[in-house]
């Protein structure tokens, strides 16, 4: 039996499955996002409707609907114990729009699928804001917009390509609207935003370090942070940007737990910085953490609107709220500087314990070391310098997949396998430095980056998520050692990243690709990428005040976007009035006076055709009525002499040297047009 082609089938059947296809388009993006259930229920439930509208057959009564609703109301409450929030609303809305679909009848149905649609479609920028996202949900919005279009169009069988027309032409039309409203709406908290949960999931780094957890973030090449520097930036091995401060060890996870010391006894910051300072603008991508990544060090709070940041005693800048949307500010650093006490104090003790009953060959080969008559005397640096040269000269290896460290994680670094990633390597280190009685402690953040040559901007990724170590040395304070330069030194010298073996067919897509190109390819997508988080992401309130200012306002509000608002919408309508006067002055005056004329005569009840001429006309106002005399009324006879002299002007119009006769004779006739009685 052959099948239809989608030309050949019936009007309904070819709009019901062109609205499946976009709802399928709306839905998809949501996949990774919404219950595996939701996901198989919705495709069954379109796959279903579809055939339906292919054979022609009727739709499944009111029982399926209802059956099918409270199943997926009580698959939703068990998913998330709640039919409330982000994740279960989202999962509702798109099983109402699939089971919506089953009951398409009437354009009235419709037209609740497709605003189902319209709101279905907003709930994607909860999960993403990207560039990939938001032109996905543009083809979306031009298919709804189709499909709605194609609705409201009920006689024939029109093309959907006209249909898709007007809808394009419709967006391009709102479109200097939409621009309008974006630029100067007020993005007034909490109105303006994403909900609280909106960036679950995100990687990136913790307020605590297992030893292992950033080997993962390795893997991740997704956008941590873009840096643009005024100026000449730092060489890439100077390039940290810090984070937490790990200092308490429970012998499995190192962690940022408040000293235990009594207040007193606490560590100052007591930053001192020399030298020019490093200035730089950071975009931080959402990460619902509070933490402000900056290079060592900065002593003045980053510039940034409407947040409020502190700095810590270890140097860490803290904002009071997470950071759940893309964040701009700008900084000051100094590469120059020395910070915590020069001096043996009390407070330094927290940064030498170690868990009772772990590692005990690390601490075995701290206290061989101090009884070695070599090292007699030796000082803190003396003790970094001897574990920096085991690590270059033992064999020891910088890689994604040391294995499974057990219970002595810091015994078997040093002594079994030899290999790690940077944490387990930080780990160890400072372990080992503690047993040594050398005050230490990790600090968690990024380090490097890749310049993109194409809008200049440093992206720091995930996978730049690195671990270090400050010790303590006397006279000196804290001092950054990265004991992973001491393993791989292009890790932060040349900036040589670790990568997972690629598989089969991953191998066999890129292996062909020029690696030239596919880095010129991954630059200029970043690039635009960062065009996009500039100028849309991160358009904030701050920067719409800023842009009144350059327009002339002193100290703009909110209040102040809406009076420029209110102004344009006003100026954009008298234009769009005047614009409309001018049309209607450049439409031929002749035609306008006769259409004025044929007004008149039908308010006085004498109709005509849209197409009957000046003759025409004055022929019917003589024409006498059924039972009457023929002799016509002086006002009808006016009438007709002057509809005769008027399709005389037309047809005998003078050369173009006599157009200002034209004109007078015009405006004789549009005089005498006020003055005409009505006809009898």
């Amino acid at each position: 039996m052959k099948l239809p082609t989608l030309s050949h089938l019936p009007r309904d059947t070819r709009d019901t499955l062109f609205v499946l296809a976009v709802i399928a388009w709306v839905i998809a993006p949501l996949t990774p996002e919404i219950p595996l259930w939701c996901s198989l229920l919705s495709t069954a439930v379109m796959v279903w409707r579809g055939v339906l509208a292919w054979r022609g057959q009727p739709l499944p009564s009111k029982w399926w609907l209802l059956g099918l609703l409270a199943l997926c109301l009580g698959a939703t409450l068990i998913s998330f114990k709640t039919l409330l929030g982000r994740d279960a609303g989202v999962t509702l809305v798109v099983v109402l729009l699939a089971l919506k679909t089953l009951e398409l009848r009437a354009r009235r149905d419709a037209f609740v699928v497709f605003f189902l649609g319209f709101f279905l479609l907003l709930t994607h920028f909860f999960y993403s804001q990207s560039l990939l996202t938001a032109a996905a949900m543009l083809v979306a919005l031009l298919g709804l917009l189709t499909a709605l279009v194609n609705a409201h169009m009920p006689v024939g069988r029109p093309p959907l390509w006209q249909a898709g027309r007007l809808a394009g032409s419709m967006a391009l039309l709102g479109a200097p609207i939409m621009l309008l409203l974006f630029v100067l709406f007020p993005r007034v908290a909490p109105l303006w935003g994403l909900p609280s949960d909106a960036m679950t999931g995100r990687s990136g780094l913790s307020a605590s370090m297992t030893v292992g957890n950033i080997a993962s973030l390795a893997l991740d090449g997704s956008v941590a942070m873009r840096v643009r520097f005024d100026g000449a930036p730092p060489p890439q091995s100077a390039l940290y940007f810090r984070g937490p401060v790990l200092s308490y060890f429970d012998g499995r996870a190192w962690q940022a737990r408040p000293p235990a010391l009594p207040r007193r006894w606490r560590l100052p910051a007591d930053l001192q910085v020399t030298g020019e300072p490093v200035r730089y603008q950071v975009t931080l991508e959402p990460n619902r953490l509070p933490w402000l990544l900056v290079l060592d060090a900065t002593p003045q709070a980053p510039v940034l609107a409407g947040k409020t940041a502190r700095m810590t005693r270890d140097l860490q800048w803290i904002l009071d709220q997470p950071v759940t949307d893309l964040l701009r500010y700008e900084v000051r650093s100094y590469p120059n500087f020395s910070h915590g006490p020069r001096q043996g104090v009390p407070g330094l003790q927290e940064y030498l314990a170690l868990p009772d009953g772990f590692n005990p060959r690390t601490l075995q080969l701290a206290a061989e070391w101090q009884r070695d008559p070599r090292h007699a005397g030796a000082g803190n640096a003396q003790w970094v310098a001897l574990a920096m040269q085991r690590l270059r000269s033992e064999g020891y290896r910088y890689t994604l997949d040391p294995g499974v460290y057990g219970r002595h994680s810091a015994d078997e670094f040093w002594f079994d396998r030899k290999a790690g990633f940077c944490e387990h390597i930080a780990s160890s280190f400072v372990i080992l430095m503690r047993a040594l009685n050398v005050p230490a402690r990790i600090v968690t953040g990024y380090q490097g980056g890749e310049k993109n040559s194409v809008d200049d901007f440093w992206t720091v990724r995930q996978s730049d998520a690195h671990a270090w170590t400050e010790v303590w040395l006397e006279g000196q304070g804290w001092q950054r050692v990265d004991p992973t330069s001491a393993v791989a030194p292009g890790r932060t010298g040349t900036l040589q990243r670790l990568s997972p073996p690629r598989g089969r067919i991953a191998e066999a897509i890129f292996g062909s690709v020029n690696p030239a190109l596919a880095l010129n390819l991954r630059a200029a997508w970043d690039a635009v990428n960062n065009r996009w988080n500039q100028w849309v992401l991160n358009y904030t309130q701050s920067r719409q005040l800023e842009l009144l200012k350059n327009i002339g306002f002193k100290e703009p509000n909110w209040q102040d976007l809406i009076y420029v608002l209110c102004a344009i919408v006003v100026v954009a309508s008298l234009g769009g009035a005047a614009w409309s006067a001018w049309e209607r002055h450049q439409q031929d005056p002749w035609l306008r006076l006769l259409q004025q004329a044929a007004d008149k005569l039908r308010v006085a009840g004498i109709g005509f055709t849209a197409n009957s001429t000046p003759r025409h006309m004055a022929r019917q106002l003589l024409a006498p009525a059924p039972g009457s005399s023929p002799k016509a009324s002086p006002q009808g006879q006016a009438w007709h002499d002057w509809l005769l002299r008027l399709e005389t002007l037309r047809y005998a119009r003078p050369d173009a040297g006599q157009a200002p006769h034209f004109r007078r004779q015009l405006a004789t006739l549009r005089n005498e047009l006020k003055h005409l009685q009505w006809p009898h």
